[in-house]
Order: structure tokens, then sequence, then C-alpha cells
């Protein structure tokens, strides 16, 4: 399991990920999930996955191929974000459609879901979700956030607090508490945590970073969080109980 998170607002988006991978509790190790194809200056793609490591991992060795070959469409030529998005999608099918009866043998889950997200010239930054299918959706100004992966724990931060209009900043600080949460509720998730910050029509990503469990900044926003929460709990009205009548059913009874 693992948990990616792409937002796009008006200002730029973030892209972050957790390294976790999970094959079962005596086996847990770290992988990286976050990958930048950016060309500087010209074109921003940061992609994220989640499900079968090992479809993942073909894939993006397909995608870093496309590029060093020069083949017709690579991520460094497909002239739009949506098709680039149509294009790892083919990717995902080549590469499940030749491993799928070997799998399929010993019952092997291979689907897998990508994030990809950046901005190329003539249109604004855009964040996509590819299926295992290979289908895609796009993230909105309703909804500017998309998820992949454990998404559950850190949905309702997200849900709570991010707009359209959120700035920079705010972003990126509920990303992070996003995943922080996540990890606090599910071992299968797990840290150094990977997050990329894009600024729309700068074409450069000039912030990354890198956060281990330790990491002191880490620590700290978990700490105010958790005595915000804390606080927001005691001052909240209390419930105004015996508001509600309920009729008693007639066919029940405690003796």
């Amino acid at each position: 399991m693992t948990y990616c998170l792409g937002i796009c607002v008006k200002e730029g988006l973030v892209l972050a990920a957790d390294s976790r991978t999970n094959a079962g509790v005596d086996y847990i190790s770290s992988y990286q999930k976050l990958f930048d194809f950016s060309i500087p200056g010209e074109r921003v793609i940061v992609a994220c996955v989640s499900g079968n490591l090992s479809v993942t991992q073909a894939v993006i060795h397909q995608l870093r191929q496309d590029i060093k070959t020069g083949a017709k469409d690579s991520l460094h030529t497909v002239p739009t974000m949506y098709e680039i998005a149509r294009y790892i999608g083919y990717e995902i099918r080549k590469i499940q459609d030749e491993d799928r009866n070997w799998l399929d043998q010993d019952g092997i889950k291979f689907q897998c879901n990508f994030l990809v997200g950046g901005q190329l010239p003539g249109e604004s930054p855009e964040v996509y979700l590819v299926y295992s299918q290979g289908n895609c959706i796009k993230a909105t100004p309703e909804t500017p956030f998309l998820q992949i992966g454990e998404t559950k724990y850190g949905k309702p931060i997200l849900d709570r607090t991010l707009t359209y209009g959120s700035s920079m900043d705010e972003i990126a600080k509920c990303a992070l508490l996003s995943i922080d949460s996540t990890m606090r509720s599910n071992i299968s998730v797990g840290p150094p945590i990977n997050m990329v910050l894009y600024e729309t029509d700068s074409f450069e990503i000039r912030h990354r970073v890198q956060l281990q469990s330790s990491d002191p900044y880490l620590a700290k926003i978990r700490k105010y969080w958790e005595c915000a929460l804390r606080e927001a709990t005691q001052n909240m009205p209390t419930p105004e109980w015996n508001r509600v009548s309920i009729d008693a059913d007639p066919d029940f009874s405690i003796e």
C-alpha cells in the first residue's frame, strides 16, 4: 500500500508521496514513488505511483526509455497534459498485457494507478489520475485534489481545508498533514515523504523536499496539529442532550 496526493490550485500544484512498500507483515521496504520528468524552462511533468511495484517500475522504465531513445511519443514530445495521461495509460495496459497470464496463474494482483501533474506551454497546470485500465480523470476547481493508494485517512483534512483559491503554502501544509495523518493510522504508509511544489507559469520546480519520520519540521507540524485538534475539541459546544424524541419500538422492550 502507499499514499500519493496531487493538488492543483490557481497558483500552482503540489504532488507528494510516501515511500513504503508492503509485501506482508514480515517484508516492508521503501521505494521511490515520485518521479520528475521535467525539462526546466520548457515543460514540467511529475508522476506518482501506487499498486503493483513490478508493474509501476516497468512503466517508469518504459517512460524513461521512450525519452532516451527519442520515441515519437514520450513525456517530452506529447503536446498536452491530457495526452500525457492517455499515453501513460497506454503504457500501463501494455505492461499488464505482457505479464497478465503469468500473474493470473499465481493470483497476483497487477493493478496500479498513476498521478501525473505539471504544465505544458499554452496550458494551465493540471493533475490527472490515471487508472489501471488506462483511462483518467482530472482535478478541477470544484475538486482540486486527487489521491491514490490508502486515501481514506488523509481525505477529511483535504475536504475541510482546501479550495481552488488556497495559497501554495496552504496546500503544501495540507499535503503534509494529509500524509502524516495517514501514516499515523496505517502502517502500510510510511516515510520518507517526497514532495514537490510548482508555481504556475514558472516551468521549473524550485521547491522540493524529502522528510523522514524523525524530521524536526514534520514532528513540529504533527505536534501543532494534534494540539490544535485537541483544543478545538475541548472548545466545541457540548451536545444538547434530549432534544430529539425517539419513538419507542412497540415490539422491543428491555427486561
